[in-house]
């Protein structure tokens, strides 16, 4: 599947999103998991045109995904990056992952990275690893281990439970005083993160 989205980043949204989006994203959500694809485009169409980024977030993976539509790239493209300006940050990893592997545009890290940024800001945990993983190899960014270990901790933190694998992995590359400068950027983002307001 060609998508960012986890079950329990879903339940978070769903629960963090119930005012903005409202009943309409709802039911289209409970369609699109049961696999009632018609019922979710009848849901997320309308809101998606009106300017709703769930709902654009919504028409992006139907058809990044093929699901009851035919595949069409153009389409995913065209509703995630609507979706993303408007700060959806599940919109901005798919977006990420769509230029990072050339679907429906010309294939960009730049671009990948630039999407994975503020995703991961946002507390998205692939697109935190993915971010992590083009910091340490360069790839649409200078390469830089200690960014990379930062963003590797965060997703650890946040239950990517591979990333711990990957810090031990670039550990080997750093030296002490490049792990605790690291260690130090990830406690600081972690303790903003953790302070941020939660929406009921």
């Amino acid at each position: 599947m060609r998508l960012c989205l986890s079950a329990i980043v879903t339940v978070v949204l769903l629960i963090l999103s119930s005012t903005i989006w409202g009943a309409d994203f709802t039911k289209g959500q409970d369609a699109y998991n049961s696999g009632d694809y018609e019922t979710a485009i009848i849901e997320w169409q309308p809101i998606a045109e009106e300017g709703d980024a769930g709902g654009q977030f919504g028409m992006g993976l139907l058809y990044a995904n093929g699901f009851g539509v035919a595949l069409d790239d153009d389409q995913a493209i065209n509703w995630y990056l609507a979706a993303a300006e408007q700060g959806h940050a599940e919109a901005q990893c798919n977006l990420a992952v769509m230029h990072a592997n050339g679907w429906g545009v010309p294939q960009s890290f730049e671009e990948a990275f630039k999407w994975y940024a503020l995703s991961a800001e946002q507390g998205v945990t692939q697109a935190q690893s993915s971010l992590a993983k083009m910091y340490s190899l360069g790839y649409g960014v200078t390469e830089d281990n200690v960014r990379a270990y930062k963003w590797f901790v965060i997703a650890s933190e946040l239950g990517d439970s591979n990333a711990s694998y990957k810090l031990n992995d670039l550990a080997t590359a750093m030296s002490p005083g490049e792990i605790s400068e690291a260690d130090d950027l990830a406690s600081a983002w972690l303790q903003v993160y953790q302070d941020l307001p939660t929406t009921d």
